[in-house]
């Protein structure tokens, strides 16, 4: 069976609410009957240190307990109920204090059927001695047992001390005898156990109402905690239908809200990679269109006679030809650069060597277009793990980039530096400068400043593109920037690994 978040999240917080009310109830109900108990333990030992004065004075009188012994009346006289509250200030219970004996307490052959018929008011009436009163609280004497020095019975309802609170009764600091009250296990007076009863009662009560509560917080809070889960799977459903605009409103700051941030972030960023997709093949189109439609034009000039076939014809074709040739093999490198399969062959490399063999190939078109070149390369070797090949390639695409688009009479500086074991080789160029806006996209695929004389020029939009992915794919850095000779300024940082340097003359 199947079920939902929001139902598992509200059943874990009830089944955790209930758990702590039902641990509350029984831990609370039973510290309720332990206290009680202890309190009312208390006030019987209260009562049991009072009798002993009172069954001191009775072994002073009568020298021993020999009498007592024989006289239950006087026993149950002696230790019957006289205050039901304790007060400190009250004056000791000593037998002055007691209520007399009746006539018939001095006849010994009287049986032990019970009390006498007093005529103070803690006992009832003959009249209603037929009637059972309710045992007044915390009555012991149901529970006294007196005993000798040496703990043997004299009298009482226990014949062993055995499990019996006791008080020692002593005469002149002397040893007579001990009181002893029979312990209970659990309350046995019916108001104790009603008292207890509405204890537990009240907490059942209270946590029942407490669940309730914490029912209605669980619901109440799983909703609050689902509703960006919600929105979540709604705007996943979106970018699934293909609307890349969707987007979580995100309320929080915990971690919920940073997964809806996150979760923001990556639809901003397949909105703009489906933007660069859309734009990607617009613009691969219209680069292969071009020379399509040039040799198209070509061919049916030629076919129509329009056109001669001749050899400046097939140069026209030839180049033609040739531009989509390299088109299409930059659509090449840069596909394998993006599916992360890049050829690279990292060897000993010098960076300062590959480029001046570069620069060699290109001296002809700078002097052809007046460009003077500037080499501040110096005399220091450096040595970097790098693919040559790779190398040479993202020379080249810079100095071409730098021949089609540097006016004439120009300059182009290059140089190196080794920085905090990071190479930074440059070129700048002194002119035309590009835009601050264009600066950012320089790099972009099929991206030109002035896309119709870039066309006029040969270039397709891809050369800077593919040097940025062969300086990523050396875990290095391309970046443009205004020069000082008022052209571009591209820098390309290399990290050097493991440097061997020294002067040499190239």
């Amino acid at each position: 069976m199947r079920i939902k978040l929001s139902a598992k999240f509200f059943l874990a917080f009830l089944m955790t609410s209930l758990t702590i009310i039902a641990l509350v109830v029984v831990i609370g109900g039973w510290y309720a009957d332990r206290a009680f108990s202890e309190y009312v333990h208390k006030m019987e030992v209260l009562q049991l240190d009072e009798l002993t004065v009172v069954l001191t004075e009775e072994y002073r009188e009568n020298n021993g307990w020999e009498r007592l012994k024989k006289d239950r009346q006087r026993w149950q006289h002696l230790i019957r109920p006289r205050v039901f509250v304790v007060d400190k200030e009250a004056p000791d219970p000593r037998p002055n204090h007691l209520p007399p004996m009746p006539p018939e307490a001095g006849n010994r052959e009287r049986d032990d059927r019970g009390p006498p018929p007093v005529m103070t008011g803690d006992r009832p009436p003959d009249e209603d001695r037929g009637k059972k009163s309710p045992r007044p609280p915390f009555a012991i004497e149901h529970r006294l047992t007196l005993f000798d020095a040496g703990k043997r019975f004299v009298i009482g309802v226990s014949f062993s001390p055995d499990d019996n609170t006791l008080r020692e009764i002593t005469v002149d600091g002397v040893a007579v005898g001990w009181l002893g009250m029979r312990n209970e296990k659990r309350l046995s007076r019916p108001h104790d156990v009603a008292f207890v009863k509405a204890q537990i009662m009240a907490l059942c009560t209270i946590g029942a109402v407490a669940l309730l509560l914490a029912a209605a917080m669980a619901f109440l809070l799983s909703r609050h905690l689902l509703a960006p889960v919600r929105q979540l799977i709604n705007v996943a459903r979106a970018l699934t239908a293909r609307d890349f605009s969707a987007r979580i409103k995100v309320e929080t700051g915990d971690e919920l809200g940073q997964l809806a941030n996150d979760f923001n972030n990556m639809a901003a960023q397949l909105e703009r990679y489906e933007q660069l997709r859309r734009q990607w093949l617009s613009d691969i189109s219209h680069e292969l269109r071009t020379p399509l439609s040039i040799l198209r034009g070509e061919i049916e000039a030629m076919q129509d006679g329009i056109r001669t076939t001749d050899g400046s014809a097939l140069a026209s074709l030839h180049a033609e030809s040739l531009r989509l040739g390299k088109l299409v093999d930059n659509l090449h490198d840069l596909s394998i650069a993006d599916s992360g399969t890049l050829s690279m062959k990292r060897l000993p490399v010098q960076p300062g060597a590959v480029l001046r063999e570069a620069l060699q190939k290109y001296l002809g078109r700078l002097a052809q277009r007046h460009i003077t070149l500037v080499d501040e390369l110096g005399n220091q070797q450096i040595t970097i793990p790098a693919d040559r090949d790779r190398l040479e390639q993202l020379f080249c695409n810079i100095l071409e980039n730098t021949v089609r688009y540097t006016e004439s009479p120009g300059v182009l500086k290059v140089r190196q530096e080794l920085t905090d074991e990071m190479l930074i080789i440059s070129f700048e160029d002194s002119g035309p400068g590009v835009p601050e806006a264009s600066l950012i996209r320089l790099f972009d695929r099929l991206y030109r400043v002035d896309p119709s004389r870039s066309r006029d020029l040969g270039g397709d939009g891809l050369g800077l593109a593919i040097c940025k992915q062969i300086v990523q794919a050396h875990d290095g850095e391309i970046k443009a920037s205004h020069a000082k000779l008022g052209g571009l300024l591209i820098e390309i940082v290399l990290p050097v690994g493991d440097i061997r340097s020294r002067p040499v003359n190239l």
